[in-house]
């Protein structure tokens, strides 16, 4: 029988555990420097390739985008780290306004003609800047439902660019498990006769399910999608039978639906190499990824998405 892992039993057994845990820790460590390539020593990136332009695309709607779409979480602070309590705060001091720009101009110059970013202040700023450059990529908008007023962050988004919105993954999941998901074809509703192109978002397959059995109509989906080898804090609050799922029965779902969808949490926060989690997520049915970057990843995720769009030869579903 074991017993429970109190606070004082727990820091015994993880002293008496230290060395190993240095060295399992330097393991790591050592295999991710010996994988960087031989002389890089910066966050420089090289030039964007002749070939931006030509970076596949797909589409949604009316609108085309690159299958690779860069992600706001990293430059709203909200990064996904499991444990780890100080990347929000690192990411908000690293991505000043200049910096976000900077990184947007990459994505678009290396070939990226889309962004999805939250509704709020923050995003307002410096989208209006971005554009104010010459910022061209398009806005896929992150919208909650608030109560007091449900369609407030669609119609600031569309005030403020954006081409789509979405419903955010959390209200999807919230609305789909207390009975609510009529209020989610309300939305989607609401957003076509705005004019822009609409989706809903989940992080559970459940959300999906639903969602097509009561006959709503978004334009796409977004869906967590990733191959879950990799290291957690533990299990997410929801944890009894309807909301476990696999990636396999991602894939086999979304094969059968007949509307593009987006994959994001494709790296596992960080615990996935591109190498693995784009094919995988390509591969596995995704038309489109979205990717949060820091400025010095773009150059090198804008190549590995481009060999994984190409080398996607066993998905179950054509492309959208």
């Amino acid at each position: 029988m074991n017993e429970p892992l109190d606070r004082r039993s727990f820091f015994k057994k993880s002293a008496l555990s230290a060395p190993a845990a240095a060295a399992l820790s330097w393991q790591f460590e050592e295999k991710a420097l010996q994988a960087q390539p031989a002389g890089t020593s910066g966050p420089a990136a090289p030039e964007p390739p002749a070939d931006a332009a030509s970076f596949p695309k797909g589409r949604i709607g009316g609108l085309e985008l690159s299958r690779l779409i860069c992600g706001g979480n990293l430059i709203s602070g909200f990064a996904h780290s499991r444990d780890l309590i100080y990347v929000s705060s690192l990411l908000k001091n690293y991505f000043n306004d200049d910096k976000v720009i900077e990184t947007l101009n990459r994505c678009q110059a290396h070939g990226l003609t889309a962004m999805i970013l939250r509704v709020d202040d923050d995003t307002a700023r410096i989208v209006r800047k971005y554009r104010e450059q010459g910022g061209s990529m398009q806005w896929l908008a992150q919208c909650k439902l608030p109560a007091n007023d449900r369609w407030a962050d669609i119609r600031r988004a569309i005030d403020g660019g954006a081409v789509a919105c979405y419903v955010h993954g959390g209200v999807g999941d919230s609305y789909v498990e207390d009975g609510r998901v009529q209020a989610l074809g309300e939305a989607v509703e609401f957003i076509k006769r705005q004019g822009v192109v609409s989706g809903i978002a989940g992080h559970n397959i459940a959300v999906h399910r639903t969602c097509e059995e009561a006959g709503l109509n978004p334009d796409f989906y977004m869906k967590t999608f990733n191959s879950k080898q990799y290291w957690s804090a533990g299990p997410m609050p929801r944890n009894d039978s309807v909301w476990e799922e696999t990636p396999e029965q991602t894939r086999a779902f979304m094969a059968e639906v007949d509307r593009p969808w987006i994959a994001y949490k494709v790296l596992g926060a960080g615990a996935i190499h591109p190498e693995q989690g784009f094919r995988y997520a390509f591969e596995g049915g995704a038309d489109f990824i979205c990717v949060g970057m820091f400025d010095f990843q773009v150059a090198e995720d804008v190549e590995i998405a481009r060999r994984a769009v190409t080398r996607a030869r066993v998905r179950q579903r054509a492309w959208a």
